[in-house]
């Protein structure tokens, strides 16, 4: 199973370091707005030029430090480094809006492509743009970072961390224990629910500054179309994947309702979130021993190969046992790329990585890829585990690093990826490539399971990559929806449960009211990252896997491709991870798969054997909710 992250690059300043807090530092003493507003009736392509160049290096002057001071935080979570980051958080903000109001005086100009291109990029480079008052960039870097830090050290009430609670969703099946994780972890979140809100209210002003509806206007912006032709593109997209959706939640459906009975899991309706072996039923890997096929081939269970593999599979397992086994691991993971013909991972990635939790610190344990000197200082930070999950969340992680490195050489402006659904997709279009044969050839198999396993191995990917499509549509669904006020404060918590009950057929398992705030017991509402990227991104994966394997001549079924070793792959791949931000991303994607579109007909020619068996199975089932 795919763990869901941020990627923070430096190079990618706004996007990384913006979610941090938001600012402008102008003052009443400045010249009036008619001045400025002649001024600017002066300005031209060269003054457009020079602005780019000055802008480019006031940001990469500010990058080392503050991608350092991020990193310090993450990996050491107290007060001192939560204040530092809240501190170098306001001072990116008041330079990303400063220059973003200053980009807007060329709106009037025609220019060349890549100053125009540089100038938009600074003006939706923000997360949340503050306006330019300074008391409220002050107070939109506290509250972020107040929130970030509420995430990283929450226990529920009796103790247990995130860590421990999601271990008890995944391996447990006695509903009252999976109830009470459910419902501890959501208490961690009560407390963020003012601070949210004051948050929406300073960004929404700072967005208006910038000639924006609303934030989640701004965020739609960022993708090369207008913000309401994004919004129905990503309707487009979960239209031609919903029916198979709709499959796999039948079927999953009723064997909770088998597992559990009718009073847990009833035969007909949305499902109870905590069944689902994950905090947030994005994902349902966890539960394959439930739902998975049980007249199917057998397929792979990853976990204890892999244990064995890495010498992890005693009883006892030493701290510097499990870092050397982690290591390994991701060692794995750097040979496909090497494989392909990228060149090998940096020393530094060894030295300063965070691969395992340490024992003596709070640390931000959620998985992450960095880039903080925009050239060779690449990292993962993730408190790594030897499973099945953690071997995925490897290869997606280096996919972020090995696309930070490939774009190293563009301007500053143009590090990072031609859409950030890009940026998640390539290590997730690798994993696809994680197939029995390539298992095989590694030495973690000695044999590949015959075609009657196909079943099963497609199973245990769509209760994943399937399953998490709808609530990869939904996060920001919801977040527009507050942004722009058609979720009032008032209803922040009905407003999330309404949309996951419309998009994924499930409900709380107990009465929720407006004193909870369940948005806020996922990483990524407090942590302010947009989150379309990982609905684009599971769809990219697909399709870019799909010409990959095309590439290197596959002729059987898509879901047994694997491309492991095949240069050619490799090289078209690097071209277009060299292209970062370069170019609008339908060039990119062109570079790619020879498309311009984005196109989810790929989801479902990899899943249509599993289709053709989940119709046979819910054929006499009463699906939808």
């Amino acid at each position: 199973m795919i763990k869901i992250k941020k990627t923070v690059s430096t190079a990618v300043l706004f996007g990384a370091l913006f979610g941090l807090s938001a600012c402008n530092d102008q003052t009443a003493e400045q010249k009036p707005v008619e001045t400025k507003v002649e001024k600017a009736a002066e300005l031209t392509a060269e003054d457009a030029a020079k602005f780019i160049e000055d802008a480019e290096q006031r940001l990469s002057d500010m990058s080392d430090y503050g991608s350092k001071i991020a990193w310090v935080n993450a990996n050491y979570v107290t007060e001192d480094t939560t204040a530092l980051n809240a501190k170098v958080g306001e001072e990116w903000t008041k330079l990303g809006v400063e220059l973003a109001n200053e980009a807007k005086k060329f709106n009037h100009l025609d220019l060349p492509y890549d100053l125009n291109r540089k100038l938009e990029m600074i003006k939706l480079g923000l997360t949340l743009p503050a306006p330019s008052d300074a008391e409220k960039t002050k107070k939109l870097a506290e509250i972020t970072s107040k929130l970030d830090s509420i995430y990283a050290t929450g226990k529920s009430p009796d103790g247990r961390t995130l860590g421990q609670l999601s271990e008890t969703l995944r391996s447990s099946r006695d509903a009252e224990e999976l109830l009470k994780a459910w419902t501890g972890w959501r208490e961690i979140s009560k407390p963020m629910r003012p601070l949210y809100q004051e948050m929406v209210s300073i960004a929404n002003e700072g967005s208006a500054e910038l000639g924006y509806a609303d934030t989640g206007a701004m965020w739609r912006s960022k993708y090369d179309m207008p913000a309401d032709d994004f919004a129905k593109e990503l309707d487009r997209l979960w239209d031609q994947v919903k029916p198979l959706y709709q499959a796999l939640h039948c079927h999953v459906r009723d064997s909770l309702n088998t597992q559990y009975g009718d009073e847990v899991v009833a035969k007909e309706g949305p499902i109870p979130a905590h069944l689902f072996g994950n905090m947030w039923a994005q994902q349902w890997g966890n539960i394959y021993d439930v739902a998975g096929p049980k007249n199917a081939g057998k397929g792979i269970d990853l976990d204890p190969i892999l244990r064995e593999h890495y010498g992890v599979d005693h009883e006892v397992v030493t701290y510097n046992e499990k870092e050397e086994a982690v290591k390994k691991m991701v060692k794995t993971g750097e040979n496909f790329f090497s494989s392909l013909g990228f060149e090998p991972l940096p020393e530094t990635f060894w030295e300063r990585s965070l691969f395992v939790k340490p024992r003596d610190r709070d640390v931000q344990c959620h998985a992450s890829a960095w880039d903080l000197d925009n050239k060779e200082d690449i990292r993962i930070k993730m408190c790594t585990e030897i499973n099945a999950e953690d071997f995925q969340t490897v290869h997606h992680e280096l996919g972020h690093n090995y696309y930070q490195r490939a774009y190293k050489d563009q301007a500053l402006l143009y590090k990072g990826s031609a859409n950030d659904g890009f940026h998640e997709a390539i290590g997730d279009t690798i994993a696809l490539s994680i197939t029995p044969a390539y298992l095989k050839q590694i030495g973690l198999i000695e044999e590949e399971p015959d075609a009657s396993a196909d079943i099963a191995l497609l199973m245990r990917s769509a209760l994943d990559k399937v399953a998490f499509l709808p609530f990869g549509l939904m996060v920001d669904q919801w977040r527009w929806k507050v942004f722009n006020g058609e979720i009032a404060p008032a209803d922040y918590n009905q407003g999330w449960w309404d949309l996951r009950t419309k998009y994924q057929g499930i409900k709380p398992p107990v009465a929720r009211s407006e004193s909870d705030f369940d948005p806020g017991a996922k990483y990524h509402i407090p942590g302010n990252t947009p989150y379309s990227r990982y609905f684009l991104a599971h769809i990219l994966q697909f399709q870019f896997f799909r010409d990959m394997c095309k590439m290197a001549g596959n002729e059987g079924p898509l879901h047994r491709c694997s491309f492991y070793g095949n240069k050619e792959v490799g090289a078209k791949l690097n071209a277009m991870l060299e292209m970062g931000a370069s170019r609008p991303w339908p060039e990119a994607l062109q570079a790619m798969t020879g498309q311009t579109q984005m196109d989810a007909t790929a989801v479902l020619e990899y899943y249509a054997p599993l289709k053709a068996w989940l119709d046979e199975q819910n054929k006499d089932r009463n699906c939808g909710w």
